[in-house]
């Protein structure tokens, strides 16, 4: 199944067509469209759902979102749904991930390993009719590191550590990652979504 991927970003979108073969993943600009969507839900799920709305509104095609953060316990689920923006109402700009998460760290700094925990969140929409629209949302759980670790990923990963392990994210192959990853887990589980809704297509067909 060819799917709109309802995102600008083009990290993303190779990810999300390595989690999800055999399916193809465009982006809107490849339909000439420059997508944009204004989060103001309160919850992953409600962001992902408005951003594959949206898209299917603009282009009636099968679209498919997803929003993802981390929750971090010891700052009441901070920066939760503001992942993307941590730090932006402090320092007046947008920080990359190397600011945040040294923003994040310095949130932390008074707070002991077992009081560290935390997990990354993925919730993944899927819109292929006006009433048709599945979600999942999954997680890995793990801590908050002392200081940054591994040269993979991106975003925060350097900072989480899985589990109970002391490797973060960031340590992982491509591979190892997209096995145990919060989006990793909500990709397969949209995957077996998606094989429903073409079995039925299928079936219907015949």
């Amino acid at each position: 199944m060819i799917l709109l991927f309802a995102s600008q970003n083009t990290h993303k979108r190779l990810e999300m067509a390595s989690l999800l073969i055999p399916h193809e993943i465009s982006m809107p600009k490849d339909f000439g469209l420059e997508f944009s969507f204004d989060e103001t839900e309160p919850t992953f799920i409600g962001n992902a759902l408005g951003k594959a709305d949206h898209l299917f509104n603009l282009t009636g095609k099968p679209s498919i979102a997803d929003d993802s953060g981390l929750v971090v316990d010891a700052l009441d689920g901070a920066p939760g749904i503001f992942s993307a923006r941590y730090g932006t109402d402090v320092f007046g700009s947008t920080l990359d991930s190397t600011e945040k998460n040294r923003y994040l760290l310095d949130n932390l700094k008074q707070v002991p390993r077992h009081l560290r925990t935390a997990r990354f969140v993925c919730a993944m929409a899927l819109v292929v009719s006006p009433y048709r629209r599945y979600v999942v949302q999954e997680t890995v759980e793990g801590y908050i590191a002392d200081k940054p670790f591994g040269d993979g990923g991106f975003g925060y990963d350097p900072v989480f550590l899985i589990g109970e392990t002391d490797r973060t994210m960031a340590e992982l192959t491509d591979t190892e990652k997209n096995a145990i990853s919060h989006r990793g887990l909500a990709a397969r589980s949209m995957l077996a979504i998606l094989d429903t809704i073409e079995q039925k297509e299928v079936f219907h067909v015949c």
